[in-house]
This record gives C-alpha cells, sequence and structure tokens, in this order.
C-alpha cells in the first residue's frame, strides 16, 4: 500500500505531479472527493466549503462556519481515504500533516517562486490583470497558512515538516514524480504490519472524535482521543457524569471500538 500526501500553493504544478503519481502507481488521487463528503456531513454547499479553504469567504460565511467541525471531519475522511484501495495521492487538506506519524506514507511539499506561480496562473486564466492573479495567490497563501497554524500549531513551509520539497521552477514535472516514486519504493517507507496498524490505530481515532463531534450530546466537550489497537482512550475533562457517559457510549458504538478509557488531565 503507497501513501503520498501533497501540499502545494496555487501554480506550483503541484497537481500535475499528483496526477503522474496516480498514473505511475496506479492509485486514485484525492481532492474534490473530501469536498463533497465534507460538504454532506457538515450539511452546507460545496461552494462554501471551497470558499473557506481558499480564503474568499465572506464575512456572514466566515463567522458562521463551523471550522472545528470541518478539521475534524476532514481528519476522519483522510485517514479512511488513505487506508482504501491499495492506498492513494491526497492533495491537500492537511494530509501530510495528518499522515506525518504513519511509516509508509511519503509527505511532499511542492513550491515555485511567486513570480513564476503568477505567470502560470495568467496564462492557465488566460488573463494579463496581474494584479488580479497575484491577490488570488496572496488570499490563498494566507488562507493555508491560517488554517494550518490554527489546526497543527505550526509553520506549514517549514522544509522539517516534510520527507521531500519540490521546486518546479527547477524541477521538471516527470523528475519531481520519479523523486517521490525513489521515496515511496525505498525501504524507509515499505508497507509494513505496523504501518498499516498506526494508520488503523489513527483513523479509529479519528471516527471516534468525528462521532462526538456529531453528537449534541459531546459535541461542545474537548476530549482528545487516542487509539492502541482498538483500544481507544479519551483524554481531558469530560465535565459531569453524564457528559462521560454519554462520551463512552458513543465511543464504544464506533465499528472497531474494542474497549474504552477515560483518562483525566491532571
Amino acid at each position: 500500500m503507497a501513501i503520498v500526501a501533497i501540499t502545494r500553493e496555487m501554480g506550483t504544478l503541484g497537481k500535475d505531479v499528483a496526477t503522474g503519481l496516480g498514473r505511475a502507481l496506479n492509485l486514485p488521487v484525492i481532492y474534490h472527493e473530501v469536498i463533497d463528503h465534507l460538504a454532506d456531513r457538515m450539511r452546507v454547499r460545496k461552494s462554501h466549503v471551497v470558499r473557506m479553504l481558499d480564503g474568499s469567504a465572506g464575512l456572514l460565511e466566515r463567522l458562521t462556519a463551523d471550522k472545528t467541525s470541518m478539521a475534524i471531519f476532514s481528519a476522519d475522511e483522510i485517514f479512511e481515504l488513505a487506508g482504501k484501495n491499495g492506498g492513494a495521492i491526497i492533495r491537500g487538506w492537511g494530509a501530510t500533516h495528518l499522515l506525518r506519524d504513519v511509516p509508509n506514507a511519503v509527505c511532499v511539499r511542492v513550491c515555485s517562486p511567486k513570480e513564476l506561480r503568477k505567470q502560470r496562473m495568467m496564462e492557465r486564466l488566460d488573463t494579463d490583470d496581474a494584479g488580479a492573479v497575484a491577490e488570488e495567490i496572496r488570499m490563498n497563501d494566507e488562507a493555508h497558512t491560517a488554517i494550518m497554524k490554527r489546526h497543527f500549531g505550526l509553520n506549514w513551509t517549514e522544509p522539517e515538516h516534510y520527507d521531500l520539497v519540490l521546486n518546479t521552477e527547477r524541477v521538471a514535472i516527470d523528475d519531481c514524480v520519479d523523486e517521490v516514486l525513489g521515496l515511496v519504493r525505498s525501504p524507509e517507507f515499505a508497507d509494513t504490519e505496523e504501518a498499516r496498524k498506526q494508520l488503523d490505530d489513527l483513523a479509529l481515532a479519528a471516527r471516534v472524535k468525528a462521532a462526538l463531534r456529531r453528537s449534541s450530546e459531546t459535541r461542545s466537550g474537548k476530549l482528545e482521543v487516542s487509539c492502541d489497537d482498538g483500544e481507544i482512550t479519551l483524554i481531558g475533562d469530560p465535565g459531569s457524569t453524564e457528559e462521560k457517559l454519554a462520551a463512552v457510549e458513543i465511543a464504544v458504538t464506533v465499528p472497531g471500538v474494542r474497549d474504552i478509557h477515560v483518562s483525566t488531565r491532571l
């Protein structure tokens, strides 16, 4: 099972790198599928999700957006998709950071200089309005930075967060694909039983967290969730006895959960 998570900025040709990897590995390239599922689970329009992600949402949309639910449900989707069909190429959605602890997941950032990105986008959009394109790139970059900072507490452009950083100003798309394939096929990123267990544990923890978020009894709680071989630990202060029981009752109904532990943070 091969898993590649790719993050990129607008105009870097990261989409082309992902497409090339999908062909080479005969794996699906995941991006729009998450939008469809996320919009359905949050009961909002797909366009609303897209505008929140690219920074073009209006004031009312930003005020009414349930950003916490978006983060929880998208994480649930990413872990599920990563484990399906023998792996996947996943673009965006914080996948490079969500999957960072999965031993066989290759995390890649595709980048290029801002001026080159602007030129590429002008050609793609068939426009000579450099100012408008530059503004669109700026808004997209700021939205991406804000989302990564809010949900992962990091500066996503720092190279230490990735296994490979590719600059498409100097490296051709086919060469970028070859570089990623070299890591995917290396012993360090082998598909092992331990790697699958790690992904399964992360996926189950994400499913439990999503289930708690969906329930009116537990959605306002701030419990952290961890998993080890089907055993779920709810970490934090669940509040009243009723809230604690509700959290346990909801978690135990999630398929794959074998046992529940509650740990109060000191």
